[in-house]
């Protein structure tokens, strides 16, 4: 059934598997003489199947561009090869872009959309030749930039209708109501260092601000309105007013600060405030009902989200498939 589904829109998604016959991550999706990889790590001269082009949606390494931006036929953004560049110590040798700029890839035209998701996250849409508008989106923020489509393919990872924690709004209050002197911010290095960063700047704090090195790195060269930051070189020296590190590095910080973690999660030791860089469940549907899809593929995280959502889709009258379920692997 889930064959049938993408055969009427002339397009199927692969699975690749490496030599030792596991799956490599995401997918592929094959249609008329192309194959796009989704996220996925890169293919080697002797494998069966070598993709045209490696979509990269983003910088994070659960979506694989530390391998994908190896290839010379990777494409991201310029901020997304920016930040892969940093973060992995590697060159980038793919393609960049602008994103809402409309790309050639192999002679397809390939639009860009920003999904806030981080900076330089984006989608990807295009049509094949049996008129079929594709949107892939990565892990995104906001999908109001999102063009109707008739195959979506997208994440889950807050996509359980039926666990309490898929469901928040961010507390942008909350986070402005803390910002004092000598307090500390858990946040990742890449994306949740760099809002916080924007969240304060928007609240009016304009002195400067403390950061680790990856994320002092990241926010210099990613953000041209960061105002002033300080790289943190010894966690025991002297700190900013505001200082932002990774959440497992707060308890190196000195005692007397008061301490946070930007995050949905409640399993950290110190008090949570809630700025997430993904929308919840309740946009995910949200999205789904204003995009229109025919099909809507999941491919995005592991575990069961993506089956719950395929699920609770399918019950609400929007057909849907997670990957998982998909059993097709390299083609002949």
């Amino acid at each position: 059934m889930e064959h049938s589904m993408f055969r009427e829109l002339g397009i199927e998604p692969i699975r690749l598997t490496t030599k030792r016959g596991n799956y490599r991550p995401h997918t592929v999706l094959s249609f008329d003489d192309h194959l796009f990889a989704v996220d996925t790590t890169r293919s080697f001269k002797n494998d069966p199947v070598i993709p045209d082009a490696y979509l990269i949606t983003h910088a994070h390494s659960d979506h694989h561009g530390k391998s994908a931006m190896l290839s010379p036929d990777s494409v991201c953004s310029k901020e997304t090869a920016i930040a892969l560049e940093m973060r992995f110590n590697k060159e980038y040798k793919g393609h960049t872009f602008e994103i809402g700029d409309t790309i050639d890839i192999n002679g397809v035209e390939v639009s860009t959309h920003p999904t806030h998701h981080t900076i330089g996250a984006c989608a990807f849409s295009w049509e094949n030749s049996s008129g079929t508008t594709v949107v892939v989106t990565g892990d995104l923020k906001d999908f109001s930039h999102l063009p109707e489509c008739d195959l979506l393919v997208t994440e889950a990872n807050y996509g359980d209708p039926g666990d309490p924690s898929c469901y928040f709004e961010d507390d942008i209050a909350g986070l402005e109501h803390v910002l004092e002197n000598n307090i500390a911010l858990g946040a990742y290095a890449f994306g949740k260092a760099q809002r916080a960063v924007d969240i304060i700047r928007q609240s009016g704090w304009w002195d400067e601000i403390s950061m680790d090195s990856m994320s002092y790195r990241l926010t210099k060269g990613l953000m041209c309105d960061c105002g002033p930051l300080k790289e943190i070189l010894e966690y025991n020296a002297g700190h900013s007013a505001i200082t932002i590190v990774p959440p497992w590095d707060l308890n190196k910080l000195p005692g007397s600060m008061k301490k946070y973690v930007l995050t949905g999660r409640q399993d950290y030791y110190y008090p949570a405030i809630n700025i997430s860089d993904h929308i919840d469940v309740v946009g995910l549907m949200n999205m789904v009902k204003e995009l229109q899809p025919e099909v809507t593929l999941i491919y995005h995280p592991d575990g069961h989200r993506p089956l719950k959502m395929a699920e609770h889709l399918n019950r609400v009258g929007y057909s849907a498939v997670a990957l998982s379920e998909l059993m097709s692997k390299n083609p002949c």
